[in-house]
């Protein structure tokens, strides 16, 4: 189910033998893991690959725990997270079934676990592979009625996420991480003025993933399989997942489909009206747009700022800090409507 290559490293011993016991607390005295994978580029959580094992059974699952602490943190917690992900589930939305979360006497730390979905989440595979055809001529209606599925769910059956800075007030939520970071860049101030100065009213309050794009969206050959990674779900206007999915960064090089690099506007948004029974208001789908461009450029100052100060050394953090500026570069075009 992992988006990232896979390790040949082992996860540490100790935290096996305490999967073990987690395991064998919830599925008897004879359950253990086996065929452990661990995977690498993860924004917010240690994911390893593994099989539990109950006699002749063999269920293959997937272990996630969060390894991002530090201050002003965009993500959930992992227990709002798993909660999320039972409210998905209880509302048929594609995702890895939540299996059991983690508790104090299993010693590992905050995270869950869920069952392992199998499929394909490399965008540039999805987006040119011809075994992906038929997946990409389903998008617009599958994505759409994802969407529309999820932004139907009463608010008040998550109330939990009330207190997400980001449901609270997007733009102070990524002022803040922008400005803990210590570091200038003109464009994100302007950007962030010119945000204020241009909001549009919120069309309504619902359920957001906020992090509904390409490569979060795990397909087969024949379409949409899984709907991964709820670290950044929040309450707000839904055009801001709409706008998300067609951010120029998730289109991978394929920039005349502005959705995801799947398909042109259109079609996605006729789908999710249909679905939804509810508009696309186009002039808050660019608002959010130029929105997302600053928090995805805030995201990537943060990975990297993890890695220059020693928090969260990686070669892939700290390629985010060069980002930053091609980020900047395609928030100003769009901005200046040169780009759409």
């Amino acid at each position: 189910m992992s988006k990232a290559r896979k390790s040949t490293l082992g996860a540490p011993p100790e935290l096996l033998a305490r999967l073990d016991r987690a395991l064998q607390r919830r599925f008897g005295a004879n359950a253990h893991h086996d065929n452990v994978q661990v995977t690498t580029l993860g924004g917010s959580n240690r994911t390893l690959l593994f099989d539990l094992v109950e006699g002749a059974a063999r269920q293959r699952l997937v272990f996630r725990q969060e390894t991002y602490r530090l201050a002003h943190s965009p993500f959930i917690s992992p227990h709002l997270q798993y909660q999320i992900l039972l409210l998905a589930q209880e509302y048929a939305l594609p995702i890895p079934a939540p299996v059991f979360e983690f508790e104090p006497d299993d010693e590992l730390e905050r995270g869950y676990i869920v069952t392992f979905v199998e499929g394909e989440t490399l965008p540039r595979r999805l987006l040119s592979d011809a075994r992906y055809a038929e997946a990409r001529a389903r998008f617009p209606q599958e994505a759409a009625q994802i969407l529309a599925r999820l932004h139907s769910i009463p608010v008040n059956r998550a109330s939990f996420l009330a207190e997400v800075p980001d449901t609270v007030d997007p733009i102070a939520a990524q002022l803040t991480r922008y400005e803990s970071y210590g570091e200038a860049h003109p464009a994100l101030d302007f950007a962030l003025r010119w945000l204020r100065k241009h909001r549009p009213p919120e069309h309504r309050r619902c359920v957001l993933h906020g992090d509904f794009r390409t490569g979060n969206l795990m397909m087969d050959s024949h379409g949409i399989v899984a709907l991964l990674d709820w670290e950044c779900a929040h309450l707000g206007d839904p055009m801001e997942d709409l706008a998300w999915l067609c951010l120029r960064n998730f289109r991978f090089g394929v920039n005349d489909r502005e959705v995801g690099g799947f398909c042109a506007r259109e079609p996605f948004y006729s789908a999710y009206c249909a679905a939804s029974g509810s508009t696309v208001d186009a002039a808050a789908v660019r608002w959010w747009e130029i929105f997302g461009h600053v928090r995805w450029a805030v995201l990537n100052i943060m990975q990297a700022h993890g890695h220059w100060t020693g928090a969260r050394r990686s070669p892939a953090f700290a390629a985010c800090g060069r980002n930053v500026c091609l980020i900047e570069y395609e928030m100003l075009m769009t901005l200046l409507g040169h780009y759409t």
